[in-house]
């Protein structure tokens, strides 16, 4: 419901009104009201000839997200559907959300780990690095979702990963892909923000783990229980992790929280019982992935 990364989206009403009436599964969407964004785009240029990054956070404002995100609760109301409206960036958008259990609600939310951790007073530093969709607002808005996060309001914490090159991200503000690089740091992120009294274990643990397994009917995940699959991360909360672009591991060499040094590291990581990652040595190539399976 807003298009990010090319053009696919669905915008049209009726369209919408039929997805919402007629899908048997969970309806999951990113929502930037894309009127709203041309309207924002088309007052901006009154007064400047050509847009920066400071300005992304002014294109894609609170009204911008905040439009399609009430449009799509209003659908999901209307039609009694499923709905798990991704990355929510303002907080003006969490009152359409109850707080409480996710167990038994037709209507959650999500916040990625960019949006808990980074400012609009970060654009100076990271520019185009940080550019992502919906922007990075303001420090009021991240303090609101974090608070969010401990009422039950918001109900999963993401990623939405997107590894552009760093060159793809040297280029003007409008030529600039949106996106960032997150799977490796965002549980080290996760425990600042517990090092740091912002959140704690249980808030990080139900965010990341049960909820998104209760949410999208994730068989034998999720938990730790006898006859589950056994994923999990030893955290070392005594080690830091400092961060570089040449230390990251992702193939598009670079993160955009290189300069800062977490408070804990990870030292092993498991995914259906075996190891596939030791900070010791080398990321383990082998693995016994799987796919998922769903109880729909």
């Amino acid at each position: 419901m807003g298009a990010s990364t090319g053009d696919l989206l669905v915008e049209h009403p009726e369209a919408l009104d039929k997805i919402f009436r007629d899908s048997p599964v969970l309806i999951v969407t990113h929502c930037e009201s894309g009127a709203v964004i041309a309207e924002n785009k088309a007052r901006l240029l009154e007064t400047r000839s050509k847009f920066t990054i400071d300005d992304h956070p002014l294109l894609r404002d609170d009204k911008a997200c905040y439009a399609s995100s009430s449009y799509a609760v209003d659908l999901a109301k209307k039609h009694q559907s499923q709905l798990h409206v991704l990355h929510i960036t303002t907080e003006k958008e969490l009152s359409l959300f109850e707080a409480g259990p996710v167990a038994g609600k037709n209507i959650t939310a999500e916040a990625c780990v960019h949006h808990l951790w980074f400012t609009n007073q970060d654009y100076a530093e990271k520019g185009n690095l940080i550019k992502c969709n919906p922007a990075v607002k303001y420090q009021s808005d991240r303090d609101a979702i974090i608070e969010a996060i401990k009422t039950g309001q918001i109900d999963i914490i993401a990623t939405d990963h997107a590894p552009h090159t760093f060159e793809e991200k040297q280029v003007e503000y409008d030529k600039a892909p949106a996106g960032l690089p997150l799977v490796q740091h965002a549980l080290l992120t996760l425990m600042d923000h517990v090092h740091y009294g912002r959140l704690s274990v249980s808030d990080v643990v139900e965010k990341t783990a049960h909820n998104p397994a209760i949410r999208y009917g994730v068989e034998s995940r999720g938990f730790i229980r006898e006859g589950y699959y056994a994923d999990f991360v030893l955290i070392d909360c005594d080690s830091v992790t400092p961060v570089t672009h040449e230390n990251s591991f992702y193939h598009c060499g670079w993160s955009p929280f290189a300069g800062h040094s977490f408070a804990s590291r990870i030292k092993r990581t498991w995914v259906n019982g075996q190891i596939v990652f030791d900070d010791t040595q080398p990321l383990l190539v082998d693995s016994n992935a799987m796919p998922l399976s769903f109880s729909r």
